[in-house]
């Protein structure tokens, strides 16, 4: 069964301090961390989450930042995979700067 999708807009509804890309039906954000071995661990724990559950983020590392892209490609846009993706990256965010 595909994937159905939902829209970067109602996503953004249900999510803080995302943003909408630009030209495209994604979203995005920017973490940052204390040091580059915090914004790994974060980066660590995602992908594990990511690959059990076949969904992976577009993402660029520097040092301590992380910049994230959300979309479902076979969905052609936003879909409740990037809904429940970004808002583990958000919990697994906070865990880490506490």
């Amino acid at each position: 069964m595909p994937t159905r999708r939902i829209g970067a807009e109602a996503a953004l509804a249900r999510l803080d301090g995302w943003r909408a890309v630009a030209g495209r039906d994604a979203i995005a954000k920017d973490f940052r961390f204390k040091d580059f071995n915090a914004a790994f661990g974060f980066m660590s724990r995602v992908a594990l989450r990511a690959e059990r559950h076949d969904h992976h983020p577009e993402w660029f590392n520097v040092y301590n930042r992380v910049e994230v892209t959300l979309t479902t490609h076979d969905a052609g846009g936003v879909s409740e995979k990037d809904v429940a993706l970004a808002q583990f990256m958000d919990q697994t965010a906070e865990q880490i700067r506490d």
